[in-house]
């Protein structure tokens, strides 16, 4: 193992990680929006936008990344809408996380107790405020575990934009193996740096579904 080498070319690893989770966390951000306005169709009973959801919905979920990924950097290009490999990275994992983030949200929606909901409406409330005060915060607390897992596997996915050429830790990875051939030292460093970024955030996870679980 060279050690020198690994301190040498540690810097780019840490761009690297920079770049990812720049992506994942905007990745993540809308995902969570796109899955709460699926929800919100499918709570106000919304059917023709929520069928609509729901296409959406199994289209992402049973793709792979890697081919959404194709389609909206090589496909749209060659229909003429061009985006960066950054931007289409953000956006294909904003596409497949909104579809789970959505499942996880309508989970938790439909494990909350009616009476909750039959509470909130003889108290006046309207269904915007019952969906913000009443609804979601509990299910929340219900859907936390799935979202928590949702979210790695988010960060894990990040791990395929290197095929649209964006500079991220595996792409980092493979450019530099292809120029030095320091395979152990390089896949060493691609461990250690999902290693470190993974690991703190599912004790945060973990932390957070404790605080959010109620009995």
């Amino acid at each position: 193992m060279d050690f020198a080498f690994i301190t040498k070319v540690s810097p780019m690893f840490f761009d690297a990680a920079l770049l990812t989770l720049q992506v994942f966390a905007l990745g993540l951000f809308f995902s969570f929006l796109v899955g709460l306005f699926c929800v919100a169709m499918y709570f106000f009973r919304l059917n023709f936008i929520y069928k609509i959801c729901s296409i959406y919905i199994e289209f992402s979920r049973n793709t792979p990344l890697l081919i959404q990924l194709f389609f909206l950097y090589y496909g749209l290009g060659k229909l003429g809408f061009h985006m960066s490999s950054f931007a289409c990275a953000v956006l294909g994992l904003s596409f497949l996380g909104g579809s789970y983030m959505a499942e996880s949200l309508r989970a938790g929606i439909d494990a909350v107790k009616k009476q909750q909901l039959e509470a909130g409406l003889s108290l006046g409330f309207s269904k915007m405020q019952l969906l913000r005060y009443i609804i979601l915060p509990q299910a929340l607390g219900i859907c936390m575990p799935s979202i928590s897992a949702n979210t790695v596997f988010l960060f894990k996915e990040t791990s395929v934009v290197t095929i649209i050429a964006l500079p991220d830790l595996v792409n980092t990875m493979t450019s530099l193996n292809s120029l030095t051939y320091k395979t152990d030292e390089l896949l060493f460093l691609l461990f250690i740096s999902y290693l470190i970024i993974i690991l703190p955030m599912s004790l945060f996870l973990s932390w957070l579904e404790k605080r959010l679980s109620y009995v």
